[in-house]
């Protein structure tokens, strides 16, 4: 297969370089990654200024760019050839919940997903180390699995891997995207010259205990799947809706 890989956390990132690794193994691999971090990028496209891309060899690129844009570029333009698959990661730290919206790594999957190749996002949950090894094994175990099993094409996979995968017969769950609990995440603060400044984030977020999310499954030691599309469309208001008379 050719596949194609990018991730929000820069074209040097020991995450994309495992997955690239250990992917290209039983396939033709090209990487086209932002030439730094882009996390929280979102869907991005540069449109303000041309893009440059550097050939740095061995079907390796960067771009000075986005992960949506690198994904755009490699597809229409870079590649010789039209992936069979788009890989997305493996990200530095997870992308559950409420992250969705703002993951680079998601929004490189959905312009795959966008462009009609099949795609899956990766991530390894942090808290405890940062071994890239077995997911980047499970990702090759699904990419096989893939080759006789194609995805559907209107969804993409969001997979998170927690940092110690539990040891059970069956490792994964399929989850449905789980919701944070948002409080305090804005902390302000005035610096030593006077004037206020911002960090958002900084508090641990707390999250809701649905146990078919991707947060439980993780929680617990298994790799989540999430199916994901790009349909926002809430159906079950279309009918209250129909009823308003503005």
């Amino acid at each position: 297969m050719n596949i194609l890989i990018s991730n929000d956390d820069g074209i040097n990132a020991l995450g994309i370089s495992t997955l690239a690794a250990r992917i290209g193994r039983d396939n033709h691999v090209f990487v086209v990654a932002p030439d730094r971090e882009r996390s929280a990028a979102s869907h991005s496209l540069t449109l303000k200024h041309p893009l440059k891309v550097k050939d740095l060899g061995n079907d390796r690129y960067s771009v000075d760019g986005t992960p949506a844009d690198c994904i755009n570029l490699a597809i229409n333009s870079i590649m010789p050839v039209r992936p069979d698959l788009v890989l997305s990661g493996i990200n530095h730290g997870a992308n559950m919940g409420d992250d969705i919206s703002y993951s680079g790594t998601v929004s490189a999957a959905k312009e795959g997903m966008l462009l009609g190749i099949p795609s899956l996002a990766f991530s390894l949950e942090m808290k405890h180390g940062h071994d890239f090894e077995p997911a980047a094994d499970f990702a090759a175990k699904l990419v096989h699995f893939i080759k006789n099993n194609p995805v559907p094409h209107d969804m993409l996979l969001n997979i998170n891997v927690p940092d110690h995968i539990i040891d059970d017969e069956v490792s994964y769950r399929i989850t449905r995207q789980g919701k944070r609990i948002y409080d305090d995440t804005v902390i302000q603060k005035t610096s030593a010259r006077g004037g206020d400044y911002y960090t958002i984030g900084a508090h641990e977020i707390r999250v809701s205990g649905d146990i078919e999310s991707d947060f439980y499954a993780v929680t617990g030691g298994y790799i989540s799947i999430t199916p994901l599309h790009l349909d926002l469309t809430n159906y079950s208001s279309i009918a209250e809706l129909k009823t308003w008379h503005l």
